[in-house]
């Protein structure tokens, strides 16, 4: 007698938290995320009631506006993610107006995982809050890319993250740099003709050496390094 296969265990619900001031932005991305069974566990309407949100239900992910009355979006942000909170700390995605916004650039440096427009569409909402929450991918990466080499080549009045490339192999420098042009992991194995899972390695490797929480920070890193040069003249035409 055959025994019965066994299943495969079932990922937990993803627990979002939606920070914004408007109540019908938190309503309209609430609903979107419940649809597709993701368990929104709080809202808040400033940056006080998002880290007391997160330090309350521990959420895998925030989404959180950059621009709130009182303790904005990018101070929560810093506090979410430098240890406030209880350990570890949920990735947190940035919502906004405008995609080439300083404050953005700033949370990036801070940690932010990377960010959405608030006209996002439903279908992208979701697909990105499950990638982010999966570790795997650079939410708008073309335009993260544009934003960053902005601020860099401009000066963004942010704290930068210095770090020392030399713990990395040629192969990760590599890789890093890559990064920077904003490729996805399929991108990478093809231009280094590696498996994705062997990409993955060197991605993971990378943040670790770098001490860094993800790719959003990796591509900034590889531009305040020098690893990767701002073009110069580049406009904002199609942003």
């Amino acid at each position: 007698m055959t025994e019965p296969s066994a299943e495969p265990p079932t990922e937990p619900p993803l627990r979002v938290v939606i920070a914004d001031d408007q109540a019908l932005v938190r309503t309209g991305f609430g609903m979107i995320l419940a649809a597709d069974g993701i368990d929104v566990v709080a809202e808040a309407a400033d940056g006080d009631q998002a880290v007391e949100a997160v330090h309350r239900t521990r959420p895998d992910l925030v989404l959180m506006d950059i621009r709130m009355p009182g303790t904005d979006g990018l101070e929560a942000t810093r506090r979410i993610l430098s240890g406030a909170v209880p350990d570890p700390p949920p990735r947190v995605v940035m919502l906004t107006t405008f995609d080439l916004d300083r404050y953005v650039y700033a949370a990036l440096t801070a940690g932010a995982s990377g960010f959405l427009l608030k006209d996002v569409t439903p279908e992208h909402l979701v697909a990105a809050v499950r990638l982010t929450r999966a570790g795997d991918a650079l939410l708008s990466p073309a335009i993260t890319r544009r934003l960053v080499e902005r601020f860099v080549a401009h000066g963004s009045g942010t704290a930068a993250l210095h770090r020392d490339l030399s713990v990395l192999t040629p192969r990760e420098r590599e890789v890093l740099q890559a990064l920077g042009g904003g490729l996805s992991n399929a991108e990478l194995a093809a231009l280094f003709r590696l498996s994705e899972a062997t990409v993955k390695t060197h991605v993971a490797r990378i943040l670790a050496k770098l001490r860094l929480r993800d790719r959003a920070q990796a591509v900034v890193v590889a531009y305040e390094t020098g690893l990767v040069v701002p073009r110069s003249g580049e406009g904002d035409a199609g942003l």
